[in-house]
């Protein structure tokens, strides 16, 4: 169910960076430093000055990465159920778990090189100074 959640929260913000990419300290996540969530801008479309052209690109990136965020949320989601099934019988068949993991795993991959690709995309819309200041509205 905690999985279902986390994805789900993928799929309306967009904006989980550590733990989409596996970081969970605080303060030390170097991608997150480099990169600017997407709610971010989002949030702040005015104070960072987007221009039209800025505004119709990211919102195509995100509606993009929203459909496929959504697609990949139903499918971690049975492949989810599937090794849970595996493991919950009595002599598990390792082979089978083993293989139901790696799709799992597969797809959560898949979602995480997805958002990444979404953050990128959005970090290159904006200017040096637009960056700048998304940094700053992002701490407060």
């Amino acid at each position: 169910m905690k999985r279902i959640y986390i994805f789900a929260l993928l799929t309306f913000s967009l904006c989980a960076v550590r733990p989409a990419l596996g970081q969970d300290t605080p303060g030390n996540d170097p991608i997150a430093a480099a990169l600017i969530a997407p709610d971010v801008v989002m949030r702040h479309q005015d104070a960072l000055g987007l221009s039209d052209a800025q505004r119709k690109a990211i919102q195509s990136d995100a509606l993009s990465a929203q459909e496929k965020f959504a697609n990949l949320q139903w499918r971690l989601s049975a492949a989810t159920e599937k090794l849970a099934t595996l493991l919950d019988a009595t002599h598990v068949e390792q082979d089978r778990a083993i293989a139901a993991l790696d799709a799992v795993l597969s797809l959560e991959r898949e979602l995480k090189h997805t958002q990444l690709t979404l953050m990128i995309q959005i970090k290159n819309e904006l200017t040096p100074d637009q960056q700048s200041r998304a940094r700053q509205l992002a701490t407060k």
